[in-house]
């Protein structure tokens, strides 16, 4: 087990936001460090079709991840999911959602540095907005490959993936990686869910973001 220590976000740091996006409004969690402040850490969540939401626990355990880091961790609902509006749109839509939401965060927090941070599809649709706006870093859990069109990224990137992902195989993420000569950290025993994974998860993203 990695050396890290990673303590809960306290009930006192969220607050729910509602702000306009290009469908209506956009449903956001914000965990707020306060004065450790380190900048803002925006987070996609999986495909609202198979029931992907703000709250799935591999989404909380990467917003866990940048809280212990310094981050402000903001988790929005994509448009159709919770007290988001509009439809599902195939992530070009919730790609227009994101940059509402980080422009809101910008302003928000006087220009900080963003992470952007995906799992599964919520990656593939960071990979959509990493084209658009400058992040301080990219990381991209268990990213939807072989089910949306595969984006290349840069070289910094950090993509975790788990080694028996029954929903994603790693021979895909290997093969999107492969040209791109990027690499990948695979997490033994590791399906698409992180099931008894959760806490290695964090610790690999605090060690590579601290």
């Amino acid at each position: 087990m990695l050396d890290v220590e990673i303590r809960p976000m306290p009930a006192a740091s969220l607050e729910h936001v509602l702000i306009a996006g290009p469908a209506g409004q956009i449903e956001v969690d914000l965990n707020d460090p306060g004065t450790a402040r380190r900048g803002v850490a925006l987070i996609a969540h999986p495909n609202p079709v198979q029931g992907g939401t703000k709250d799935n626990k591999v989404v909380t355990t990467l917003a866990k991840a940048f809280y212990n880091l310094g981050y402000v961790a903001a988790r929005p609902n994509f448009r159709g999911v919770g007290a988001s509006a509009g439809q599902h749109d195939q992530g070009r839509g919730e790609t227009e959602d994101l940059l509402a939401v980080a422009q809101y965060l910008r302003q928000r927090y006087q220009d900080p540095p963003i992470v952007l941070a995906g799992f599964s599809f919520g990656s593939f649709v960071q990979t959509r907005l990493a084209k658009q706006i400058s992040a301080e870093r990219i990381v991209l859990v268990g990213p939807a490959v072989n089910r949306f069109p595969a984006e290349t990224v840069r070289a910094d990137t950090l993509v975790i993936h788990g080694e028996n992902d029954d929903v994603v195989p790693l021979q895909a993420v290997f093969d999107w990686a492969r040209p791109q000569q990027l690499p990948i950290v695979v997490v033994p025993d590791g399906e698409h869910f992180f099931h008894g994974r959760l806490t290695l998860l964090a610790q690999i993203i605090v060690r590579y973001c601290r």
